[in-house]
């Protein structure tokens, strides 16, 4: 019953860090059990470089970071460490495990127009029939097809191909493996099998033999600097899935951050012509389970719109800009956050504005107004997405739990109670690191299951209910 220490190393489009939890099992049982604490050991900002007009990660500064973080982290005598990052970038490796070049972001333009090409090529029915992947031009199978197209020097020499966490890994621990959950992103995988979609890849001339093992999430992959160093779902959603205390089997989930991701835990993919018509997306979870979710643009746009405001010499905070939504109308327009238009870094508001003076609607003024259109968009969006999701499992969703940073803005809790209809229970926020951390407690033997984790985070406390008022 001794007290011990993971470290979850946790990357966002913004910014990284390297969490401590701390697992003590003497205090885990009870109403208000402290069985699970977190401590930030190390915080560093994630910047994309923009070389000649293509955006790059910084990946070599990450990588300094990280072990920068661990070594921090050192004095804890942690009993292992886990990576999670975003889905869909990659990197290649040549013949001697060397990196070809800095992965490029997904939001890079690259991909413009790709999707199209590629269904010229492959229907897009059968893309989907081998993947169960939502269509989004930045997903790794476009981002591939590029480099194809262009003949790129890169792709002739890469011998191994490894996602953004499982590159990280390979430098943390030299296994060269891609991990389920973060690998059913790249609409590359063929959730039925678990295995790579290898008659996806012949048809694109992709080489196939870049891809490497698949593991579960769990597995231990090796160790770094005497530290054990396993697998969570590397994939950050993944992570945030595994930790959200879903408090019956009908619960949906929302992880609120840069991207929202909307979704239902399931026992396998749901992969038919409806899924295909509702544009949904089967992405790996943890112990068996999928997520059958759908990706919205989430608070990039605010993120956007208050860093053209910051630009322009009027810097606010993220709580300022929603007390000024709260304040504005609620009459605003509300616009659709997933048109494309928003996906690239850029002018947000002018680009809210554009929306909804090409559609004849009244067009917000203020920041206040801009905020409320983006938030009361997302609110809705994510009521039109849990109706599709729920109308393919025939099952009605009882509730809503929203994680992640944007759990905190009550404001759009609220609105997403409206507009779902349904209860939405906000919280925790650092579901991400904790689902991190509860798989790698899993695989130490420490806890007996998910049920078991996911129990323990519901007793950490931190969560509020919002009832809808319309």
């Amino acid at each position: 019953m001794k007290k011990l220490t993971t470290l979850a190393i946790d990357l966002g489009a913004e910014s990284g860090r390297v969490m401590a939890v701390h697992y003590d099992p003497s205090t885990s049982s009870g109403r208000r059990g402290r069985g699970l604490e977190l401590e930030e050991i190390h915080r560093f900002p994630n910047v994309t470089v923009n070389v000649r007009g293509t955006l790059h990660w910084d990946f070599l500064r990450l990588w300094t970071e990280i072990q920068q973080g661990i070594g921090l982290g050192k004095v804890h005598n942690p009993a292992s460490l886990g990576v999670d990052t975003w889905g869909i970038d990659f990197g290649l490796l040549d013949s001697q495990g060397r990196l070809l070049g800095n992965p490029i972001t997904y939001r890079d333009s690259r991909t413009d127009g790709v999707m199209e090409r590629a269904f010229a090529r492959v229907p897009q029915a059968e893309i989907f029939a081998q993947t169960g992947i939502q269509f989004m031009p930045i997903n790794t199978l476009y981002q591939l097809i590029t480099l194809v197209e262009s003949g790129s020097p890169q792709l002739a020499a890469a011998q191994t191909f490894l996602t953004a966490p499982d590159l990280l890994n390979y430098w943390l621990t030299g296994a060269k493996v891609c991990e389920f959950s973060n690998a059913t992103t790249t609409q590359l995988l063929n959730p039925r099998t678990g295995d790579w979609a290898t008659d996806l890849l012949d048809a694109f001339a992709i080489p196939r033999h870049i891809f490497p093992e698949v593991v579960q999430p769990g597995t231990r992959l090796g160790s770094f600097e005497g530290i054990p160093v396993i697998a969570p779902a590397c994939h950050d959603t993944g992570s945030a899935v595994a930790a959200t205390p879903l408090a019956t089997t009908r619960s949906a989930y929302i992880s609120s951050g840069t991207w929202s991701l909307v979704g239902l835990e399931v026992a396998a993919p749901v992969i038919n012509d409806a899924a295909l018509a509702a544009n949904v997306t089967n992405e790996g979870g943890v112990y068996g389970t999928y997520r059958l979710l759908k990706n919205v643009m989430g608070l990039w746009i605010v993120q956007q719109c208050r860093a053209a405001w910051a630009a322009a010499g009027e810097e606010l905070s993220y709580d300022e800009l929603t007390r000024l939504a709260g304040a504005a109308s609620p009459d605003v327009t509300a616009i659709d956050p997933n048109d494309n238009r928003f996906l690239a870094p850029g002018d947000h508001p002018a680009r809210v504005r554009e929306w909804c003076r090409e559609r004849g609607l009244p067009v917000p003024q203020t920041k206040g107004e801009i905020v409320r259109s983006v938030l009361q968009g997302l609110a809705n969006r994510y009521a039109s997405v849990l109706q599709s999701l729920t109308g393919l499992t025939g099952q009605p969703a009882d509730r809503v739990h929203i994680v992640g940073g944007g759990s905190q803005n009550r404001l759009l809790n609220r609105m997403t109670a409206d507009a779902t209809g349904l209860p939405v229970v906000a919280g925790p926020v650092e579901t991400t690191v904790l689902g991190n951390a509860l798989v790698q407690l899993i695989s130490l033997g420490e806890l007996a299951d998910i049920s078991q984790a996911r129990q323990l985070v519901a007793q950490m406390g931190g969560q509020e209910t919002f009832l809808p008022q319309k």
